[in-house]
This record gives structure tokens, C-alpha cells and sequence, in this order.
């Protein structure tokens, strides 16, 4: 992407558009408009995930661009991304959203957001607002929700899983085989709650009491305990 503003590839879903991480989003915008417009008959209809990468995208920027192509008849269906700030938009647009582990060296990372030397440090998504019904978000790492995860949305992750508030929906945590991986929640009662190649065994007793629980692997079955 250092030689162009954006990218344009066909994925199983529809298009796939890549944007540069460095220019400014006006000249990102004018010229994808201008390589839309060049090949419009092959490209009207079509459904668009776009991926920004670690690059931070405000929900205003994230609705031009999703003006930009209903006008010319396509429709932004997905934001792919690495920067929380970019999900939170994608997820105000009422978009679906991917979240993918940064591609950079751990010299990279720390870089750019220094840590504690002593202390390791694991790459992750936060979520700072509710997951309604319909939405999923997929991370390589962790995710963090600060808020609701109702019944019908979906959290898959290669880490753990963490919500500040009331777990309702689908939840994978270790995606990626971890047994190591947890999950967290001030009220947990998901719809069905994974980790790794394990699947809970949901209660036959309703009636439930808020209280912060976590979910981990013992003996080859995940038990949920009083997070404490």
C-alpha cells in the first residue's frame, strides 16, 4: 500500500478495498470515487469489506466513504481493522467488523505504545459500547467489551475474552486451540460459550443471579467459577 492509495480485490464476499495507512482521508475517498467511477458497470452492486488496517477512522470518515458508494450503488457491508477506534465507528454504522492481530514486530508495537519491559505484553480489541444482535467481532487476540453482549451477536477470539457488563450472546474464546484462553463476565449466561474445541453445557436450571464469573478448561471441560 506505500504506492497507492487504495487497493481493490475481489474476496468471496464481494470487494475488498485497502486503504493506505499514511494519506489523508480526502485524498483516500477521491480516489477510490475515481477508480469506482472508471469500471462502474463491473463493480455496481457489489458488497465492500473495507480494511483500514491499524489506521484510526472516525465514524464521520467511515459514513463518507459509506455515502461514497451507495451513490454509486454499492454497499460497505464490513470495516476489517486493528484500531479499536476504527471498530467503535464500524460498529455505530451498524457494520459488521473483523478484527485481525497487528502485523508489525514487537519492536514496532512498543514503539509506538510502550510497556512495562518487565511485564509481557499480548496484542487486543476494545469494544466501547453494546453488541447488539446481528453483530460479530472476530480478533486474533483479545477482546474487551465495555458494555453488553445481547443474544444474537457474536465474539470469536484467539485469546480471552473479557465483558464489562452482561454476556448474552455467542462466545469463543482460544479460537485458535488455546485451552489456556478465558472468559469473563459481570453477568454471564451466554447463548453458548467456547473455548477452544470445548463447548459448555448450558444449565437446565433458568433462574440465574448477576454476579461476575469466569469460564476456563479444567480436566478437558470448562467450568465457570466466581470471578473474584
Amino acid at each position: 500500500m506505500r504506492d497507492q492509495l487504495v487497493a481493490i480485490k475481489g474476496n468471496k464476499d464481494g470487494l475488498l478495498v485497502q486503504v493506505s495507512l499514511t494519506e489523508t482521508w480526502h485524498l483516500i475517498t477521491t480516489d477510490l470515487a475515481a477508480r469506482i467511477d472508471q469500471q462502474s458497470a463491473f463493480y455496481s452492486g457489489a458488497r465492500v469489506t473495507l480494511d483500514v488496517g491499524s489506521r484510526p477512522v472516525r465514524k464521520d470518515e467511515l459514513a463518507t466513504v459509506k455515502a461514497l458508494l451507495e451513490r454509486r450503488g454499492l454497499t460497505l457491508w464490513s470495516v476489517a481493522s486493528e484500531s479499536a477506534t476504527s471498530i467503535d465507528a464500524a460498529l455505530a454504522l451498524d457494520l459488521h467488523t473483523s478484527v485481525s492481530a497487528p502485523a508489525q514486530t514487537v519492536s514496532q508495537r512498543t514503539a509506538d505504545a510502550p510497556i512495562n519491559p518487565d511485564e509481557d505484553g499480548t496484542s487486543g480489541v476494545m469494544i466501547k459500547r453494546t453488541l447488539r444482535s446481528g453483530r460479530s467481532v472476530k480478533s486474533q487476540g483479545h477482546v474487551v467489551v465495555y458494555g453488553d453482549v445481547n443474544a444474537g451477536a457474536e465474539i470469536i477470539a484467539g485469546g480471552d475474552v473479557l465483558v464489562w457488563g452482561r454476556l448474552r450472546g455467542n462466545v469463543h474464546a482460544g479460537a485458535n486451540g488455546d485451552t489456556d484462553a478465558v472468559v469473563c463476565a459481570l453477568d454471564m449466561t451466554p447463548t453458548q460459550l467456547r473455548i477452544a474445541g470445548l463447548i459448555a453445557i448450558a444449565p437446565t436450571d433458568k433462574r440465574h443471579k448477576a454476579k461476575p464469573e469466569i469460564a476456563l478448561v479444567r480436566d478437558n471441560r470448562i467450568v465457570v467459577e466466581t470471578w473474584e
